[in-house]
């Protein structure tokens, strides 16, 4: 039990030092402690000492499935820094269960991360060929979420994030601008979760993953070929989504180009020229979003490791350290991650170590700044876990319905939640309070 004798201060600092694993078992403790470790004083708490600590998360692709590791992020966390600083990876999951297998539906990466969860489309041999569903998941307990069923016309385009403010995950799911279809989103968490349609101003194709930053969702657009109020618009365009009004905002480039966080700003990333042993890129960064002003900034990373293999920026750190990776992996060769300090312009080659043996060129998936967040351990916000079959939740069951537009052209195919059908005993014994009823008034 919780001493009364200890300050309620003290207590959630010892509590917040404890493992995310640690705190989400100790909520079975009693009720107390349930209610203690449940608390948003100790979420907030916990969230800023895990954020002072960031860590990369590694997905690594084999056989539809993907192993999931993560390492320090910023270079001052290891203990020294030389030519050959190796790092051994620590494991967390294997992802999804083995009767499920994740879906590469498009853009490159098959997930989608925000605020500690990370989000898939995955397949299951039950489900139909149109049954792949959207899967949230904690990379750290393995719990996960599978979300209602919703059929998208030709191609898939989903988005994650989080609303800092209210705590909330949100889906985007964006429609293809070539056919039918309306745009939807999903508030996980919330009773009864369905698929609310949502409206967007301009017509493009989506043309990137997104990028989840303080509240605002960010992707690559591209409206080209896409006709909006009879007008063409040429070139790209970086959608802003406001995740917690669910407004969107757009700003328009000439050309296409990698999104990050740049120490919690949008940064924009350009590769120039690959040679080598050099990459030259431009870094664009967003410091005003409503006057679209921006501070740009031009490298040339050397390195004779850099063109081994397919390298991508993953982020920059709070230090200003810009993280790139590999993007594949083979056991027969290192793998490396590079940090590039502007300021001093050195790059720091880092050997990652702990992926396996038997890799044959698998695909990697890194994310930056990847944090312990409790509010993403709520029981009520995932309800399984890949440590116990599992299980379809009948009260969870819906039906099939289909809408159409005002021109009679198919617009929506997803699940509705049954209506449960009423007694008939109970609608027997109401038809004759209702008569009863209409006697008294007649009388009167």
């Amino acid at each position: 039990m919780i001493s009364d004798s200890i300050p309620s201060e003290l207590n959630l600092d010892i509590l917040s030092r404890l493992p995310a694993k640690s705190i989400a078992r100790f909520h079975c403790v009693s009720k107390l402690w349930a209610s203690i470790l449940g608390g948003q004083d100790l979420k907030d708490l916990f969230l800023t000492k895990s954020s002072a600590k960031p860590r990369l998360l590694f997905g690594i692709e084999e056989n539809d499935k993907w192993s999931i590791y993560s390492s320090p992020q910023h270079l001052s966390q290891y203990e020294k820094l030389s030519p050959s600083v190796v790092v051994t990876l620590e494991f967390h999951i294997k992802f999804p269960p083995e009767d499920m297998e994740i879906y590469s539906y498009t853009h490159g990466c098959p997930g989608a991360y925000a605020s500690g969860l990370v989000y898939f489309y995955v397949d299951k041999e039950q489900w139909s060929y149109l049954g792949r569903r959207p899967m949230v998941c904690n990379p750290k307990t393995g719990r996960y979420e599978v979300l209602p069923y919703i059929r998208r016309y030709r191609k898939t385009y989903s988005f994650f994030g989080f609303d800092p403010i209210y705590k909330q995950f949100k889906v985007l799911l964006m429609r293809y601008p070539f056919g039918p279809g309306d745009h939807r989103i999903m508030t996980l968490g919330t009773m009864g979760m369905r698929w609310r349609k949502i409206k967007c101003s301009l017509r493009h194709e989506c043309v990137s993953s997104g990028i989840c930053i303080n509240g605002v969702l960010y992707y690559l657009g591209d409206s080209s070929d896409c006709m909006n109020n009879s007008k063409q618009i040429k070139g790209f365009v970086i959608v802003c989504f406001d995740v917690r009004s669910e407004k969107f905002k757009f700003i328009y480039q000439e050309s296409s180009c990698k999104l990050i966080n740049y120490k919690g700003k949008l940064g924009l990333v350009y590769y120039d020229d690959k040679s080598d042993n050099a990459i030259k890129l431009r870094v664009w960064v967003l410091e005003d979003v409503e006057k679209q002003e921006w501070s740009k900034y031009a490298y040339t990373l050397k390195d004779d490791r850099l063109c081994l293999r397919d390298v991508f920026v993953v982020g920059v750190s709070s230090k200003g350290e810009m993280v790139l990776s590999m993007a594949k992996y083979t056991s027969k060769q290192p793998f490396y991650v590079f940090y590039f300090n502007p300021e001093t312009n050195t790059l720091q080659r880092v050997e990652i170590q702990g992926f396996g043996e038997g890799h044959e060129y698998s695909d990697v998936y890194v994310f930056a700044d990847h944090v312990d967040d409790l509010n993403a351990n709520d029981s009520k916000l995932l309800k399984s876990s890949i440590y116990v079959p599992y299980i379809y939740r009948e009260e969870s069951e819906e039906e099939e319905k289909e809408e159409f537009d005002e021109n009679g052209i198919w617009c929506f195919f997803g699940k509705r939640k049954k209506k449960k059908k009423m007694n008939l005993n109970l609608k027997k014994s109401m038809r004759i309070k209702m008569k009863m009823m209409m006697i008294k008034k007649k009388k009167i």
